[in-house]
Formats: structure tokens, sequence, C-alpha cells
């Protein structure tokens, strides 16, 4: 028997009747499916809530976008479980299958790993620390003004040693699989995420400065507000908390990764050139 979690978009209505279609296939099989209670209770399956956490399934079936998928990601909080990402948004980077495969998908993985059908594509993260609690990431962390029309006053030190001191909107640490999400928006490199590495990207400096920086995974990048401004810190697209002067933040690879299921070969940079519609000549 095989223990199936299902986290849904919330504002899609075929996410809700794919979650339905997917737990009750699963049942009829002998297998475990359930959903989570804020997912049912918004999405009015009620009937197939379960309290058991993510991390505790075999798989997590993702029904959504890249945002969906964030977030199944942060649900499962850092436990080896494989997160299969079916596409109900626009981009769909992290997401493997549309939803007619879904089906189909589910016999390859339930058939096993060991018979070659799937393989997992690992991802780091980053851990991430303040003095107001920790979190972790898949694409980046932020630290960007509060306020409309001003910059915020940031230094930032690299494996313990100070850098620089940036007057900008923001800073970004990114992962590699963060390269193609906020830090490319503020012109930063495009990076495989088969690498391991740490980007550090400023969001419209005012300053000579402007370059992103490729680090290795072993550097671990401090940011502390120098400036009267404070500022946000988002993880992920999530605001956690606020910063004030004299307050660090803390960017570390995580010893925890995220592990996508995929089915075939995963090629980024054919990937990259389909969502950006790139010819071959």
């Amino acid at each position: 028997m095989t223990a199936v979690a299902v986290v849904a978009h919330h504002e899609r209505a075929e996410a809700a009747a794919l979650a339905r279609a997917t737990i009750e296939w699963l049942h009829d099989r002998g297998h475990e499916g359930w959903i989570g209670p804020d997912d049912a209770a918004e999405l009015d399956l009620q009937d197939l809530v379960g309290e058991r956490p993510l991390a505790a399934a075999d798989l997590v079936i993702s029904l959504g976008g890249d945002g969906t998928m964030l977030r199944a990601v942060r649900m499962i909080d850092g436990a080896a479980v494989p997160l299969l990402g079916v596409n109900l948004g626009v981009l769909g980077y992290l997401t493997e299958i549309e939803p007619p495969a879904l089906t189909s998908a589910l016999e390859r993985f339930v058939s096993g790993q060991e018979a070659g059908r799937w393989h997992l594509d690992e991802r780091m993260m980053l851990d991430v620390a303040t003095s107001a609690g920790t979190w972790r990431a898949l694409n980046e962390v932020v630290v960007e003004k509060h306020e409309s029309g001003h910059t915020v006053h940031l230094e930032a030190s690299i494996a313990g040693e100070p850098f620089t001191s940036y007057a900008a909107d923001g800073l970004i640490v990114a992962t590699p699989t963060g390269s193609t999400a906020y830090s490319l928006s503020a012109r930063g490199p495009i990076v495989s995420p088969r690498h391991r590495a740490l980007l550090l990207t400023p969001v419209s400096p005012h300053m000579l400065f402007d370059r992103a920086l490729v680090l290795d995974p072993s550097e671990t990048v401090e940011i502390e507000v120098t400036g009267v401004q404070s500022a946000r810190i988002a993880v992920d697209g999530r605001l956690v908390t606020t910063m004030n002067r004299g307050e660090v933040v803390a960017c570390r690879a995580s010893v925890a990764t995220a592990n996508f299921v995929r089915f075939a070969p995963y090629h980024f940079h054919q990937i990259l050139k389909r969502k950006f519609g790139l010819a071959d000549r």
C-alpha cells in the first residue's frame, strides 16, 4: 500500500475535481490518499481530509503551479518525501506532468523506483535564520525595503568576512532553482539546478557595483540592516518577519533537499528554451 497526500491550489476549480478523482483512484486500488485540513476546507473536500502530516506520506502530489509546489515543499518541512507536480498553472518550471497524465504517473510510481520507471531530481535548499525564527527556502530569501520610495542599507558578509555595503531596493540570496525566479528579474544569472551554489543578487542597487555573485555552497551569507529604514524578509515569496537596524539574517545551504519525481531525463536547458520560446537558431 502506498500513502499519498495531495496539496491543491485553492483558487482553481479543476484542482478540487482532480484532487477528488486522484484520492478516489487511490482508495479504489487499496492505497491510502488524503488531503490536508486547510486545503479540504478551501476546496470543500472535507470527506477526504486526513490529519497525518505530509512528511508521513510516501508521495506528495501538488496540483497547481510553481506556487503550489513551493507550498508543498514548505509543508513537507525538509522530510525526504518525493513530490510530484501536476501543472495547472502557466509556466510550471517545477512541475512534471499535465493533468491527463496523472493516472499513468501514479501507476508508474506505485510500480517502484527499483523498476527504473521514475527517479528523483534533488534540489538544494537554503536554511534561513534571524532572531525571530528559522525557515527553509527552495527558491530564495529576499531582504527588501519596507516602504516605497526608500532604499535599504544592508551589509553583506560572506563566509564570516565583510564583503560590502549595499544601498538598494533589496538583496536576494537564491538557490540554482531560484535563479529563474525573482533573481532572474533582477538580472541575476541562470544556473542549472544540478549545481549547488548560492546566488547573491542586488535589486535596483544605487551604487556602481551592481553584479550578482555565484558562491560556493559552503559559504554562509549574512545580511545586516545598517540604515534607519527597516527591511522585510520574504522566504519563497512569503513575508516572514521584519528586521531593524543591527539585525542580521543568515543564509546557508541546507542539508535537506526537495525531491521531485521525474519520469524522463530532466534537461533544464530544454525546459528553459521552451518557457522562453527560444528558436533553435
